[in-house]
């Protein structure tokens, strides 16, 4: 079985949620049939800590941080996964940036 896609999924605050989609779209990904720009947002709370010598982009080195973000879900093609995941990075406004990519299987309808 051969991965063709991939669902790209990154956790972001809401006031840099357009400039990360706007970056992976560009990137290739988001495309569903004759459909772009796809993808899937909800609200949660992220968590984190940053060790010594962290620069968080919100609160501060040493401290636990609670932080409303949006979790974004979008599809990406296996041949611009990378060019998308490079683009996330640079779009988005942590240090770190949290984002998870899993291969997604075909199935053909019967």
């Amino acid at each position: 079985m051969r991965t063709e896609s991939y669902k790209l999924v990154w956790f972001v605050p809401e006031e840099a949620l357009a400039a990360t989609r706007d970056a992976v779209f560009a990137a290739g990904a988001g495309r569903i049939g004759d459909y772009e720009r796809c993808s899937w947002y909800a609200s949660g709370v992220g968590t984190f800590r940053g060790s010594e010598g962290t620069n968080p982009a919100i609160g501060e080195a040493g401290q636990e941080e609670h932080v409303e973000e949006l979790r974004v879900e979008t599809v990406v093609p296996a041949a611009r996964a990378q060019d998308a995941v490079d683009a996330l990075v640079d779009a988005h406004p942590y240090e770190e940036v949290a984002f998870d990519l899993y291969p997604l299987v075909s199935l053909e309808r019967k």
